[in-house]
């Protein structure tokens, strides 16, 4: 079992010096514009969308550039046609969001997961955004977008975040859902092997205080993956003592029903 995974971080490229100039304060207010904007979109209000769109806006879509009223035409119409169809509305969800700004620009980046119902299982897709902004007279205004599919090999690195975000709010939710049922592991401090059920009671114990990735590497071919990456832990133990450990990993996936999940992680202590 690899007692704590590390979080995989995918990074949009940006000047220190951009990200200096970026307070907390204000990536949370572009984060909170961001999502509004995505609540409007799937509302289709387009009122609210007049306000989000530069009028020189320019996105690139599947068939092209996209001006600002063609982007919002688009909106509207999918909201209407998602409304008439009489579905359930598909679950959105944004996460993971990197901002850096200037006082005057801003990019804004962040994955979606989007889960519909297709003949009662659920399908969960994967992209990422990023939206280009800058500071006009009356506030914000989205100037470029861009958006892509996530490969296999990025959605895998996500679920490694997941992983550890879950290990940290002890959400053994998540270790139920995304671990196979034969999934086997092998302890990092003892070498013992581990079910699944046996691993979810050993991650309860003890605690996470903070986690940091580095030497990430992904493979996949199939259906199957493998994630390696080494994992600096620390938290207290189920002892309630300190620990400050160093674990190279190995984790495996295998995909079945169209969704990645954990298959087998061993982890060793280093120094």
């Amino acid at each position: 079992m690899k007692t704590i995974l590390a979080a995989a971080a995918i990074v949009v490229a940006a000047s220190s010096g951009a990200y200096g100039q970026c307070p907390e304060a204000e990536k949370t207010k572009l984060e909170q514009f961001d999502r509004a904007w995505g609540d409007a979109g799937d509302r289709g209000d387009r009122a609210q969308l007049q306000s989000v769109f530069a009028d020189d806006f320019a996105g690139l879509s599947p068939t092209g550039l996209t001006g600002k009223t063609a982007a919002i035409d688009t909106a509207v119409r999918d909201a209407a046609r998602s409304s008439a169809s009489g579905l359930p509305a598909p679950k959105v969800i944004h996460d993971y969001y990197q901002i850096g700004c200037t006082p005057n620009t801003a990019t804004i980046t962040h994955r979606n997961v989007v889960t519909t119902s297709v003949d009662g299982k659920e399908r969960t897709a994967y992209t990422r955004s990023v939206h280009m902004l800058e500071k006009r007279s009356d506030g914000w205004k989205v100037v470029s977008n861009a958006g892509h599919p996530l490969t296999d090999g990025a959605i895998l690195l996500y679920m490694e975040r997941e992983w550890n975000d879950a290990d940290v709010k002890r959400d053994f939710a998540w270790h139920a859902r995304s671990f196979a049922d034969d999934f086997s592991g092998v302890s990092s401090r003892t070498g013992t092997l581990s079910t699944k059920a046996e691993d979810i009671a050993s991650s309860k114990q003890g605690t996470l205080a903070s986690a940091e990735l580095s030497d990430l590497d992904v493979r996949v071919e199939g259906s199957n993956a493998v994630v390696t990456g080494v994992n600096h832990v620390m938290g207290k133990d189920e002892k309630g003592a300190q620990f400050d450990r160093n674990v190279r990993f190995t984790d495996t996936f295998v995909k079945r029903d169209g969704r990645w999940m954990v298959w087998a992680s061993q982890g060793t202590d280093i120094k």
